[in-house]
């Protein structure tokens, strides 16, 4: 079970407010407003109209900041992160089942994802946050991707760059693998006995 972002995709979200707002405005923006709350609100099943109006109500001052991440989200999407993938096809290519669950909202997955990474095809299926209206850390949402596949969680690696998801996980009976980087998750990967 693999988290897509900063997993096998890279994400800056400070490329695409800079697109609309210049570099020193985006950074300001981040290290101010508490982006991450804000943004986990849509990656929960908030609408972006619905959040945008609540920066217009309650900080209007980052009004435009937020509808260039919006407008201009394809460059937050930076590549794919070295190693990842070809650790995903690897496994594909040995007849391993899997599945991504991503904290995503519903809408920008869907504008900016599938068309751009032809690896999501490898997975059994890719639950989206933002579709379900449930996000990582809470269990719900590990248990859904767990019945999307077919297996029960004890028996599945879950791989995401943040330990608050891992532990989440581990509290549930899967493998947690916190990813730092290609070579030290292939390792992770080999010690819970996946053919890496």
């Amino acid at each position: 079970m693999w988290d897509l972002g900063d997993v096998l995709v890279r994400w800056s979200p400070v490329a695409a407010v800079t697109a609309g707002v210049g570099e020193s405005e985006a950074r300001r923006f981040l290290a101010e407003f508490d982006f991450a709350s804000w943004n986990h609100a849509c990656d929960a099943g908030t609408s972006w109209d619905d959040a945008l109006a609540v920066l217009e109500r309650d900080h209007p001052r980052w009004v435009a900041h937020g509808r260039a991440y919006r407008e201009h989200f394809g460059l937050a999407l930076t590549g794919e992160v070295p190693g990842s993938v070809d650790l995903l096809r690897t496994l594909d290519a040995a007849g391993v089942r899997q599945v991504a669950l991503t904290n995503f909202s519903d809408e920008l997955y869907r504008a900016h994802m599938p068309a751009r990474f032809d690896f999501l095809r490898l997975f059994a299926d890719v639950v989206v946050s933002g579709s379900e209206g449930l996000a990582k850390p809470d269990p719900a949402i590990y248990r859904l991707a767990a019945t999307r596949i077919g297996l029960p969680l004890e028996r599945l690696v879950f791989i995401d760059d943040r330990q608050v998801n891992v532990d989440a996980a581990r509290s549930l009976g899967m493998t947690g693998v916190l990813f730092v980087d290609a070579e030290r998750l292939g390792a992770d990967l080999r010690r819970a006995g996946l053919p890496v």
